[in-house]
Parts: structure tokens; C-alpha cells; sequence
């Protein structure tokens, strides 16, 4: 080891591939000997899932070749020209933020881990690991996961990559979305037994003695929020969770809830093109002082630029049933997905980093989990902190991308409905 970061050191010298990161972050670049060539085909079973949450930023399944990697706009060669520090893997620059009351203090960016185990294509555990560990060398505390994410996989796959470092990472992970034996969704539960059973059972997948941040992920109708928040309470009473959080919740739901119990983290989608909580969500997490969790800040994707044909997409990609996605809505999508690739290359960034900073502007209450499972995106992302968005910068934003601005639904009809109750 000691050989290796010698060589590494004088290959700083010469201005290598790895510059910014840590001598240890470059030996894990470097164990990445080849790249992952098998696609997995999202099961046609997912047209009919409304759960698909916060993992955007791998959207094509196809994989790069090394050359194309040194040419992306993803690349891992440098970073954009305007950034105020490229050295944006070696944990210095990454801040907090306060969820809640302000004892729950995250990394301003999260990572939603769902896309490591299932929906977008291939994927490899070691791989995801590589970058779940890059990330909270980074300075990043914030993984984000659910139990329904790989019907559990994806739990171990964070606690093992938390292995040994767990005191350090806050853990969000939701209940709430049953599937049966064969990964079928089976339904929304949010009954005291169910909340317990399931607290318990993510607790072993993770490895760990108490959930950082608890979320519903989604509110079942047939089941009083009281109930429901009074089962996470007890939870918290008992040492099992540290902090409550709601994922979709509508308005009224939410004042409901936090009777209950204070509530400190609301998730739910919000992007550039998913702006509807701005109505009336908002002025709700204000008054209560509850964080935004931002899932999806990149549009599942689609705001990256990558994503120019629906061809992209492998056959039974979960996009693909996505309103948003399809036919007209694709093409008159594209259009705004220009607008921000214009206004990117003025500031000489990228889409990603754009789409990330208008996020982090809003508030500072608010948190963007963007996904990935590559380290080259992850790169990518982590530079959205160095942008620095001018009032001029966000009205030219707002005025070429409105609110409402996007066509289609963000998610199917039947799901729309599991979603703001």
C-alpha cells in the first residue's frame, strides 16, 4: 500500500486523471480494473410500481467506455472551469444543513442508494459500495434507502458499506410499500404492527442499533396518520429511531402528524420540472420547521442531458411508463431540457450541476439526494456545491423553466393517487 501511494503521489505531480481526490479515493479509482458489462432488464412488473423514488443519475443503461469516460460530460477528468474548487472529493467542501428542530444535521447533498439494487439496469454491489464510500470520504453523511428498494437488498447493501464507520453516517430509510415473495408490490400499511415489524427487520438488514430518520414513504388511506406517526413515536420512545420523517404526504397530513409527534424531514419529489410543492407544501416544512428532502432533483435522469431519445432506455426500463417519457411529452421535455443545457455551458458547468444548485438555492432547508452508482456522476454532483447561482442566474432559471413548465404527469395515473394524501 505504502508503494502504491508513493506512485500515486509522484503521479499527482504530473497533473494525472485523479487530481483533487485523496490519495485513497485514487487507489479506489484505480481498483476499478474494468468496467461492469452486464445489463439487468427492469421487470415488466415495475410498470405498475408508483415507488420509484430518488435514483436518476445513471440514465442510460448502456455503459462507457474508458475512452468515452475521458470525454463525457460526466467525466472524471476535471472539474468545470467556474467551480471555486475542484478538489471536490476530498472532503472538503462538503457542508451541513439542519433537518427538523436542527438536531439532525446532514451533508447538504444526500445520496439515494435505491438505483444500487434495483429499477435502472445493471448493477454491481462492490461497485456501489466503491461509491457509497467515496461519497462519505467526500465528507457526505446522508445515504438514503427503503425497504422495498430490492425487497430489502438494498438495506444490506448500505450496511455493509457502513461497516465500521456507521457513528459517522446518518441513516434514512422509509416503511410503508409491502411486496410479496416474488418482488410484486402488495400495498400501502401503515398499522402499529406493521410499523414495528418492519422497524425491526431494517434495523438487522442495516446492521444497526437505531434508524437515524424514519420515514412513511407513502400514507395509507385506510389507516389514521395518528396511528401511524404514534407507532414511530413509540419507536423513538424505545431507542429504535432518532428522527420521524413523512414522504409524500399532503398538507394537512403533514399538521396531522406533527401533533402527533414533531416531524423532521418531509420527502418528496422536487426538481426543476417537479415543482408542485412550491403551492403549498412549502409554506407548511416553513412553518413547522421541518426539512425538504429532495428525491429526484434530476428528473430521473432526464435533466442531466444524456437522455435524447426514449431509444436510450433499455425495453423494460421503469421510465419508460412514465408520462413524462412518452410521446409528445418527451419531445416538448426536451426542449426545456435545452434551455438548461444552454444556460449550463454559459456558467460552464453541467446540467446535473445546474439542476442541483437551483435546488440547494432555495432554501436551506432543503437537501437533494440525487443517485448515482457511479463515481464518475458522483464527481459530477458533488461540483454542484461549488456552484454559486447569482439572483440573476435564478431569475433567468425561473423565467426559462416556470413553474408547471413540464409536460406530463410524474408518474402514472394510478399513481398519482398514492401520492399527496
Amino acid at each position: 500500500m505504502a508503494t502504491v501511494k508513493s506512485r500515486l503521489r509522484a503521479r499527482n505531480k504530473k497533473q494525472s486523471r485523479y487530481e483533487g481526490a485523496t490519495i485513497d479515493m485514487q487507489i479506489t479509482l484505480l481498483a476499478q480494473t474494468k468496467e461492469s458489462k452486464k445489463i439487468y432488464a427492469v421487470m415488466r412488473k415495475y410498470q405498475s410500481s408508483f415507488f420509484i423514488d430518488d435514483f436518476e443519475n445513471n440514465p442510460i443503461t448502456s455503459i462507457p467506455t474508458k475512452k468515452e469516460e475521458h470525454t463525457s460530460t460526466h467525466g472524471i477528468v476535471s472539474a468545470p472551469a467556474n467551480v471555486e474548487n475542484n478538489n471536490i472529493l476530498n472532503g472538503e467542501n462538503m457542508n451541513r444543513r439542519h433537518l427538523g428542530s436542527g438536531q439532525l444535521l446532514v451533508s447538504s447533498l444526500g445520496l439515494g442508494c435505491m438505483g444500487m439494487s434495483e429499477f435502472y439496469g445493471a448493477y454491481d454491489d462492490a461497485e456501489s459500495i466503491r461509491v457509497i464510500h467515496a461519497y462519505l470520504d467526500a465528507g457526505g453523511n446522508f445515504l438514503d434507502t427503503a425497504d422495498m428498494y430490492g425487497s430489502g437488498r438494498n438495506e444490506e447493501l448500505v450496511g455493509k458499506a457502513i461497516a465500521g464507520r456507521s457513528d459517522s453516517v446518518v441513516v434514512a430509510t422509509k416503511f410503508g410499500v409491502s411486496r410479496g415473495p416474488n418482488g410484486e408490490f402488495t400495498g400501502v400499511h401503515g398499522d402499529k404492527k406493521y410499523v414495528t415489524e418492519c422497524c425491526e427487520a431494517s434495523l438487522r438488514r442495516l446492521k444497526i442499533d437505531a434508524i437515524d430518520l424514519y420515514y412513511q414513504h407513502r400514507v395509507d388511506p385506510a389507516v389514521e396518520i395518528e396511528e401511524t406517526v404514534s407507532a414511530m413515536k413509540d419507536l423513538l420512545k424505545a431507542g429504535k429511531v432518532k428522527h420521524l420523517g413523512l414522504s409524500e404526504a399532503a398538507p394537512e397530513t403533514i399538521r396531522r402528524a406533527y401533533k402527533v409527534h414533531p416531524i423532521d424531514a418531509l420527502q418528496t419529489e422536487y426538481s426543476l420540472w417537479s415543482r408542485e410543492c412550491e403551492g403549498e407544501i412549502f409554506p407548511v416544512t416553513e412553518e413547522l420547521r421541518i426539512g425538504f428532502v429532495a428525491y429526484s432533483p434530476l428528473g430521473r435522469g432526464f435533466l442531466t442531458g444524456a437522455i435524447k431519445s426514449i431509444d436510450d432506455l433499455a425495453p423494460d426500463d421503469y421510465r419508460r411508463f412514465s408520462p413524462r417519457f412518452q410521446g409528445e411529452n418527451f419531445q416538448k421535455n426536451l426542449v426545456l431540457v435545452a434551455k438548461i443545457k444552454e444556460i449550463a455551458a454559459s456558467k460552464k458547468i453541467t446540467p446535473s450541476q445546474l439542476a442541483l444548485a437551483w435546488v440547494l438555492a432555495k432554501s436551506a432547508k432543503v437537501v437533494p439526494i440525487p443517485g448515482t452508482r457511479r463515481l464518475d456522476f458522483l464527481k459530477d454532483n458533488i461540483g454542484a456545491l461549488n456552484v454559486k447561482l447569482t439572483e440573476t442566474d435564478l431569475s433567468d432559471i425561473n423565467a426559462a423553466l416556470p413553474n408547471g413548465s413540464s409536460s406530463g404527469d410524474r408518474y402514472p395515473e394510478h399513481a398519482m393517487k398514492a401520492v399527496n394524501l
